[in-house]
């Protein structure tokens, strides 16, 4: 994709509201650090309130994955991740409008140095990354670490679109980004020895994947670790940004590679995502993100986990001219 380009569309009035939200996340942004935890927590407890299908899909996936724990602890689980998942709205803005340097001096980093030898190789990364409340903020740190290209899918809102790609692609040097369908440009990036962002943990659907258990519930996993891996000959490191406990940063930590993946069988491979998935989730559960309807796909006869859940209408996709 060619890189964000301002276009005189964008200062049309219907989105005069979208860049005053902007303006004022922005100055959001430039406040003390522990205040804009603060702020996100608060938030999140609003959200807990008001989000009613999002709080619903949680409150059962919770129950799905964590049965052993009691009605009390999954509440107290559920807030917390309310209020991690405020947090994230203002890491966001930090990603998107804080420099390098302030970010740098917030995190530390394990294991980039394997990553830097296998890319110093030509080999081609497959850098999986998972969908915890942290994400922005990991795909900002990880972007300015090293050379990454990325997978995108745009948004509604050009405005929000035109902005959002602008902030996850400024500390990004030389990295390039492909639209989510575009698995050709992809293999290519790959096959060239590029690191290339993916997160496999999202349920896109049974077409093009298989059912491999997470947390013992059967999870539609997509297969494209596996294909990624063998047609790009690209090596499958895992890599996770955790908040700490304390509030005083992040860590950004560089798993070994997936060595195993790919094996030749599809299930296999996902069983093994799968697997490292959930024992990330286990270590800071409050932190990932259990809004989403992960089991939204259910093996032929299975009941609906999410039934009486209000579905969110689709709408079509706007482009400013």
């Amino acid at each position: 994709m060619e890189k964000p380009r301002f276009r005189a569309a964008l200062l049309h009035p219907r989105y005069w509201l979208t860049w005053l939200l902007f303006g004022l996340w922005f100055l959001v942004a430039q406040l003390p650090y522990r205040w804009q935890l603060a702020m996100g927590r608060g938030f999140g407890r609003a959200m807990l309130g008001l989000a009613n299908s999002r709080r619903t899909i949680a409150e059962r996936n919770l129950a799905l994955c964590f049965p052993e724990l009691s009605d009390s602890e999954r509440a107290t689980l559920l807030l917390r991740n309310f209020e991690s998942s405020g947090m994230a709205l203002m890491e966001t803005g930090m990603a998107w409008f804080r420099s390098a340097r302030w970010l740098r001096s917030h995190c530390s980093f394990e294991g980039l140095d394997q990553l830097r030898d296998i890319q110093s190789q030509g080999q081609g990364v497959l850098l999986m990354a998972m969908h915890f409340t942290t994400l922005e903020m990991g795909a900002a740190l990880m972007g300015m670490s090293i050379t990454l290209d990325g997978m995108y899918r745009p948004h509604k809102n050009p405005v929000y679109d035109y902005m959002q790609r602008k902030g996850r692609e400024r500390h990004t040097r030389g990295g390039s980004v492909y639209q989510r369908k575009d698995v050709r440009g992809v293999l290519r990036a790959l096959q060239r020895g590029r690191a290339v962002w993916y997160a496999p943990d999202q349920d896109y659907g049974i077409k093009q994947g298989v059912f491999a258990p997470l947390f013992g519930v059967p999870a539609a996993t997509v297969t494209g670790t596996s294909r990624f891996a063998r047609v790009g000959r690209a090596r499958v490191v895992p890599y996770i940004v955790t908040r700490l406990d304390d509030n005083s940063g992040y860590r950004l930590k560089v798993y070994d590679p997936i060595d195993e993946i790919p094996s030749g069988d599809e299930l296999q491979d996902a069983i093994l995502v799968n697997r490292f998935i959930e024992a990330r989730i286990r270590e800071a559960p409050e932190q990932y993100m259990w809004v989403h309807r992960r089991f939204k796909t259910r093996p032929e006869g299975a009941s609906n986990v999410y039934e009486g859940v209000r579905k969110k209408k689709k709408k079509r996709r706007k482009v400013a001219s």
